[in-house]
Order: C-alpha cells, then sequence, then structure tokens
C-alpha cells in the first residue's frame, strides 16, 4: 500500500513532487522530499508510550526532522504509532525578498498516513504590507483551551516586533470570512489522524496596510450567533494596538451585542475604548459592561483601543462578546410613496439618524433587497420608500432646492414664496433642514422679505434667542467674501434684507411644532434691480420694545473692505436712542479705515461718524428714520470687526419751541376773550352814546417777548402790526367800503389736494472704500472726540454737548445739535 503527500500554493502546482512518503509491504515508512527549500516536516512523539520509532535498526523515542532534499526510511515497533506520534508540515514563506505565492492553500492528498498532522505556514512580510486570509467555508472562533467537533482546528497569530501575538483560535462551520493581519502570518491547521479533510479552506491574498493589529470580518447570510474575542486572551490586547470587528448583516436582520466579558488595564497614556460604527456615521463609543446589550441594524464595525500601561501589575485588555442576528421585532414595515414628478430642481436626502445605540433605521427604495441607512431621491421621479424600524422618530429628511433667475426681465419684481412642498409634511418622517439655494444675475440682487413676520436675529449674548419650533440661517455664498448673516425667526423687527450676492436660506427646525407656525408664508424671494450696497437690512423696531442687531460674519468678524447698512425706521411721535455695548470698533486697521456712519434720513440731516480709533457714542438720540453704516477696513492679523448695537424708543417730549408757542396760544386766546368782552362793551356804550366806533392806534409800544432771537418767525420790524390799545382818538370807519361789508364777503369753496402725497424715502449715504489712503488724509492730523469732521472740510470744533462728532450734509459745521433741533420744533 502507498500513498503520496504534496504541500503546495497555487499556482506553484507546476513544481515537482514535495514529499513521498511509502508505506512499504513489510510495514515500513518512507518520506522524501526534493528540490524545494524551505520545507520540512518532523516526526514528533505526541505522547510518552511504548512505540518507539526505528530508522535503521535502531529505536528511538525522540523527534527526528526532515528538510528539502532529504529521505529517510522508518518505521514503528508497534501496532498503532498514531497513538504516540505526529506529523508537522512547516512551510516558511518569505514575502519579504520576492513576490508572495499568492491564491488558494492545498493539501494534496490529505489522508497518507495514519498519524495526526500539524500544517504550519508562516509567512513573512514588510512591516506595513497588509496580508488577507479568506476562508471558504466559514470559520467559528472558540476560547482558548476549545476543542473543536471534527477536531480540525486553526490557530491564526502574527508577529509583533518580534513577539508572537495569538489572533484567536478557530473551527469550521462559523460566519469568520476574513482575517486581515499587518507585517506577517503564522497559519496553523491541525488535522486528526482520521480527518477527511482535503483542502486547506483558505486563501492567501495581499492587502495594503490595514493600519491595525488585525481585522476580523464576520458575515451573516441568515439568522445565527457567534463569539467573538479580543487579540491575546485572556493575556490582554498589546499596549497602544488597535483590533477591530466588521460585520455583514443582512437588512432585514437585527444584530445584537452582548457583552460577556470585558477587563481594562492600567493606562499610564491615552485611553482604552471601545467604538461602534455605522456607515456614513461618526464612531459612537460603548461603555462594555457584562450584561449590557445593544441592537443595530445593517452593516457596522466594532473597534477596541489599548493604551500606552504601567510596567508592572498593569492588568489585561480584554473583550469577550457575543452577537446574535436575528429578525426584527415589532418594527414597522410601512411603505410611503414620495412623488417628486412636479417638483423642480429638488433633492432629497433621508437617513437614519439614532437618538440611542441600536436605534438604526434602514431605509428601502421601490422595493428593493439593497436597503441603506442613507437615500437620495432627486426630483422628477416618484419613490415608494419603506422604512424598517422600530420607531421612525430616528429618521430624518434633509431638502435642497435651487430658485435660479437666469433672465433678469423675466424675474425681477416677481414674488417667490419660500415654502417647504406640503408632501413632506405628510410624511412620518421628522424635517431636519430644507435649503434655498438662491442665484441671480450681476444686474439683479435678491431681496429677502418678511413682512408678515418680520425677523428676529439670534442674538445670545443679549438675552434675543430664537426659541420656536424653527429658525432660519442665512447667508452669502461668494467664496472669498461670503457674507454669513446669522440666525433669524420670526417676531422681530426686520422686514427685508438685500443682497448684491447669492444667498443660502437654510430652515433648520426643532421638532414637529414648526409644522403649525409655518403654515403661511413667511418668507419671500424678489429679485430687484442692482444696487450699489452691498447688503442692506430694513428695520422697523416695535416701539414697545427694544431691538439687537449686529454684523455679519460675527464669530470671524467682517471680511475686509465691506460695508454694510441698516435702515431704521422711527415711529412717530417717538425718539430713537441708539446705543452700542463696546466703547471702541475693537480692530487696528493696517490698510484703509473702519468707520461708523449714523444719520436721518432728512434733508442737511447731521452725519455721527466714528473711526476705529475713537470711542463710540454712548446713546444717540434720533428723532427720524436714519441710517447706520458700519465699513471694515483690512484688520490687523489675529483682529476682527464684530459690532452689535441696539435700538429703543422713547415717547418724543415737547420742544422749548413747542412750549412758547403754547404760552403765546393761550395769551392769545385770552387776549381775543378780553376784545370780544371789551368789544361788547364798546357796542353798548356806542348805542348808548349812538357815535360811531374809533380805533385808536400807538405805535411806540412793543410787545416782543424778550428771548433769543431766531426762535420765532416774524416780520421784519417795522413795527406795523403792533396796536396797543383802541381808542377814540382815531377812528377806522370811514376806511370801509362797501366790499367789506359782511353780507358782501367771497365764500370759500374746498378743492381737495392733488399734489404728491409723499416722496420716497432718501437712499443710504454710499460710502466708497479706498484701499489706498488719500493724501489730504495722509497729512491731515488725528482729531480726537471733541472736534469735529466732515467729508467737505475739517475744522477744529468746540466738544458738543454730548460728546458727539457731527457734520451736516451740506459741508456747513459748528451748529450744534440744539440748535438745529430748535430751529426743527420753531417750523413745527
Amino acid at each position: 500500500m502507498a500513498a503520496g503527500l504534496w504541500i503546495a500554493f497555487l499556482p506553484l502546482a507546476q513544481l515537482l513532487l514535495l514529499a513521498a512518503v511509502t508505506l512499504q509491504r513489510s510495514g515500513a515508512y518512507e518520506i522524501s522530499l526534493e528540490r524545494l527549500d524551505n520545507t520540512s516536516v518532523r516526526i514528533k512523539p505526541g505522547t510518552q508510550g511504548r512505540c518507539a520509532l526505528v530508522v535503521g535498526g535502531n529505536k528511538s523515542y525522540s523527534e527526528r526532522k526532515i528538510t528539502s532534499g532529504q529521505w529517510l526510511r522508518f518505521d514503528f515497533d508497534c501496532e498503532r504509532p498514531q497513538n504516540y506520534w505526529e506529523l508537522v508540515i512547516e512551510r516558511d514563506i518569505d514575502c519579504m525578498r520576492g513576490p508572495c505565492p499568492f491564491g488558494d492553500v492545498l493539501l494534496l492528498p490529505s489522508g497518507f498516513l495514519p498519524f495526526n498532522k500539524t500544517f504550519i505556514w508562516d509567512v513573512k512580510a514588510r512591516r506595513l504590507d497588509g496580508l488577507e486570509l479568506k476562508f471558504s467555508p466559514f470559520l467559528r472562533q472558540v476560547l482558548p483551551g476549545e476543542t473543536c467537533p471534527d477536531q480540525v482546528l486553526y490557530n491564526i497569530g502574527t508577529l509583533l516586533n518580534t513577539n508572537r501575538v495569538n489572533i484567536g483560535n478557530f473551527c469550521a462551520n462559523g460566519t469568520v470570512s476574513r482575517i486581515k493581519v499587518q507585517g506577517g502570518v503564522i497559519m496553523t491547521l491541525k488535522l486528526p489522524w482520521n480527518s477527511n479533510v482535503h483542502v486547506s479552506g483558505f486563501k492567501l491574498e495581499g492587502r495594503s496596510s490595514i493600519q491595525r493589529l488585525c481585522i476580523v470580518e464576520s458575515t451573516f447570510q441568515t439568522e445565527g450567533e457567534a463569539t467573538l474575542i479580543s487579540a491575546n486572551y485572556p493575556v490582554g490586547l498589546p499596549e497602544n494596538e488597535l483590533v477591530a470587528w466588521q460585520f455583514v448583516i443582512p437588512f432585514n436582520l437585527r444584530a445584537r451585542i452582548s457583552i460577556l466579558n470585558y477587563t481594562t488595564a492600567k493606562c499610564e497614556r491615552n485611553f482604552q475604548t471601545v467604538e461602534y460604527q455605522l456607515p456614513g456615521q461618526h464612531p459612537q463609543e460603548l461603555t462594555p459592561k457584562e450584561g449590557q446589550s445593544v441592537v443595530l441594524a445593517g452593516n457596522f464595525n466594532l473597534s477596541m483601543q489599548g493604551c500606552k500601561q504601567y510596567q508592572q501589575n498593569a492588568g489585561a485588555h480584554n473583550l469577550h462578546f457575543k452577537l446574535f442576528v436575528q429578525r426584527p421585532e415589532n418594527e414597522e414595515n410601512v411603505t410611503y410613496r414620495v412623488d417628486l414628478m412636479r417638483e423642480r430642481d429638488l433633492n432629497l436626502t433621508i437617513f437614519s439618524k439614532p437618538t440611542q445605540p441600536g436605534s438604526l433605521c434602514l431605509i428601502c427604495i421601490n422595493r428593493s433587497k439593497k436597503c441603506e441607512t442613507n437615500v437620495t431621491l432627486v426630483s422628477g421621479s416618484s419613490y415608494t420608500i419603506a422604512l424598517l424600524c422600530k420607531n421612525t422618530e430616528n429618521v430624518r429628511v434633509t431638502a435642497v432646492q435651487s430658485k435660479v433667475c437666469w433672465n433678469s426681465k423675466a424675474c425681477q419684481m416677481r414674488p417667490f414664496h419660500l415654502l417647504v412642498p406640503p408632501f413632506l409634511t405628510g410624511l412620518p418622517i421628522l424635517l431636519d433642514t430644507f435649503t434655498w439655494k438662491l442665484q441671480a444675475p450681476a444686474d439683479t440682487l435678491i431681496e429677502i422679505r418678511s413682512p408678515a413676520s418680520k425677523l428676529k436675529q439670534h442674538i445670545p449674548n443679549q438675552n434675543q434667542v430664537c426659541s420656536g419650533g424653527y429658525s432660519y440661517s442665512i447667508n452669502g455664498s461668494a467664496p472669498e467674501k461670503a457674507l454669513r448673516l446669522g440666525v433669524f425667526c420670526p417676531g422681530g423687527a426686520i422686514e427685508k434684507i438685500q443682497m448684491k450676492d447669492n444667498i443660502t436660506v437654510m430652515l433648520k427646525t426643532y421638532g414637529r411644532r414648526w409644522i403649525s407656525e409655518t403654515l403661511k408664508p413667511n418668507l419671500t424671494l424678489f429679485f430687484m434691480p442692482v444696487i450699489q450696497e452691498e447688503c442692506v437690512f430694513s428695520v422697523t423696531p416695535d416701539p414697545k420694545t427694544e431691538v439687537y442687531l449686529q454684523t455679519p460674519n460675527w464669530l470671524e468678524g467682517l471680511p475686509p473692505f465691506t460695508s454694510v447698512y441698516w435702515n431704521i425706521t422711527v415711529p412717530a411721535k417717538q425718539v430713537a436712542q441708539l446705543s452700542f455695548p463696546k466703547d471702541r470698533m475693537g480692530v487696528t486697521c493696517v490698510q484703509s479705515r473702519a468707520n461708523i456712519y449714523i444719520q436721518e434720513q432728512r434733508p442737511n440731516a447731521e452725519e455721527t461718524v466714528r473711526r476705529e480709533d475713537q470711542k463710540l457714542p454712548k446713546t444717540l438720540d434720533l428723532k427720524h428714520h436714519f441710517w447706520v453704516n458700519i465699513t471694515n477696513c483690512k484688520p490687523a492679523t489675529n483682529q476682527q470687526l464684530s459690532m452689535q448695537f441696539r435700538v429703543k424708543f422713547v415717547q418724543k417730549k415737547a420742544g422749548l419751541a413747542v412750549i412758547i408757542g403754547v404760552v403765546i396760544g393761550g395769551l392769545a386766546l385770552l387776549s381775543a376773550i378780553g376784545l370780544a368782552i371789551f368789544c361788547t362793551k364798546r357796542k353798548k356804550k356806542k348805542q348808548e352814546n349812538q357815535t360811531p366806533p374809533i380805533g385808536v392806534y400807538n405805535g411806540n409800544v412793543n410787545t416782543q417777548l424778550p428771548g433769543k432771537q431766531g426762535i420765532f418767525k416774524k416780520r421784519k420790524k417795522n413795527e406795523s402790526h403792533i396796536y396797543a390799545v383802541i381808542d377814540d382818538t382815531m377812528v377806522y370807519g370811514h376806511l370801509l367800503d362797501d366790499s367789506m361789508k359782511p353780507e358782501n364777503a367771497e365764500i370759500g369753496v374746498y378743492q381737495p389736494f392733488t399734489g404728491p402725497v409723499s416722496t420716497a424715502p432718501s437712499p443710504p449715504p454710499i460710502r466708497k472704500i479706498s484701499k489706498v489712503p488719500s493724501m489730504e488724509e495722509s497729512s491731515f492730523t488725528i482729531l480726537t472726540d471733541s472736534e469735529i469732521y466732515t467729508f467737505a472740510q475739517r475744522k477744529p470744533e468746540e466738544l458738543q454737548a454730548n460728546g458727539d462728532v457731527t457734520s451736516s450734509g451740506n459741508g456747513d459745521v459748528g451748529k450744534s445739535l440744539l440748535e438745529e433741533n430748535e430751529q426743527e420744533n420753531s417750523e413745527l
């Protein structure tokens, strides 16, 4: 009887016979290894017994080794040598000096000689080279010391520096489909003397660096379970090393991780962690505890990171867990239709957002068996989606819609309502964000209006916050100078926002109450003719409230050479009080100047100006609609311009001219009453004396009130209008003709006014930012807070009462705010 053994790596089938083992008719055995380097066969005693190895008539109870090119004939002096001796076949493969013999690893044939056999493949590779062992059929991991039912056992290890690290022991018929290692692998296969295994059951493949100690892939094709342990169990994971598991789970099944044992070591540096990660999601840390259970849907990864341990009595970092894969219980499997046939430029992304471990959902499209945790739907199609999860509250949807004006003549002045499509509110999926991307040509600006429920800017440090069910984030989209206006919500004072740049408006929801809060359109889009200003806020505050406003790009600062305007409306009979929380702008300019301009919208209005090196006014009282303009320079490194200001209203107080006017009116009324009484008496006297009435004029009496000249409107000093008394010494009756009699007086007829009722509000003062300082400014002495400067001419003036630097719109300087207010009140 004879048998042969071949050990080969494909594609090495063409090589010569590795070994020839012959069982002679007389009972002797023969092994011959021919011309293959790095292969050896050891005849090794398994257990102590009374069976000797006989070679050339000499008996031996010690191991005998046969290397490449050697030949050995031997026999045993017992009837059942397989109970006492075993064969160890070793092959060294060096992938560092030449190509690796990748492919299937074969055993040819498998059943020679009735001995227990151990096959060892020692594959050496570079430290950063990855190797992959691919198993067919899949393997099942067992604890150290456990045996397999068929006695066929795989052991996989690797080298870390010069130390061998045990990845694990495995039996046949499991879920472990692949194992990836780095820097070399030691593969061991043990077969019993009576085994029917004829193949090794694995392939060897090359991979790039995996950047960790090992990766174990476990693939479930149906319901089942698997027990897995960390590398080097129970000695402990080598310090600072990382191991990982990859799980492939059918979409209609759920995986439950049950922690059986977890121990930690004493760390000198870094931390020991266990994390799981779902596709497209960030890793989630898991705090393993015995008896803890986590349910996950779909494929996922699990990783275990070691730390730098103490040199003595550090303990062992180990993980032992079990994975159950089964059909879901009490899950919703409802189908919904999403019709995007009539939508334009709309994309939806439906994704699972687990609120706690194990709450992941799968989304299936059009009854496909391939379900994902993240799917995208595009306009122009109709979809049927199924949500596989226990709670649809863990599913979110985001939407992006583009609104583009290609032809300015066709779209200017037309309203476009920014509304969420109704079908989204009918789905049991919570809308996370809805983003509108607004684009316009160069000759058109974008205007966003919110007339019904004006917008409030979210400014937490001033207790002005958005606490409703939704908010808007409004941002420009210029790549180099994008203006991020901030977060807004209904219930404020901003009626409209105008920008020359393209705009992105993102609706962010907080819970489901946003649906009832957004039944009516809050934002309306208009494409308008372009203006020179980059960004304009139109603000109409409620007189009973105070409003805080802040510059765009609050966190990183207003971009250099950017100018922003606020058009603020002042209600009738109110005075706006404008104040700044900071006393200075807080920047140092390296090019150009940073300025704040404040000007009322009336003819010849005074203008308050502050530079970055000057103190800001504490409070300004403004009686008319006014502009606020903040213009940035190029700030110094690590400096930014971020400004806030407050607007509140107080009741307008009566001025000096009004008070004097009321007094004069009262005196005039008293004079009229006195004159009426006097005339009545004179009439009676006239009737008694039957003499015509006469009037006496006295031109030497002055009734002008003393006071400041110029407050009241008056005639020239000809005193022709002054009447001191009426006496009999001067009679005017003969000057009256018949036409002056009351019965001949003309009757006036009311005619309606047909002229213009009002004029358009004055445009904002345009600020052209010069990046190059002018010769005039470079030679001008820096003004202090007590000095007034204008753009027409600069003159040192006396300190104003409130410390403000003002300049008249017509270029005149020196007139105080009090004198302007007095002149204004005298005209009322």
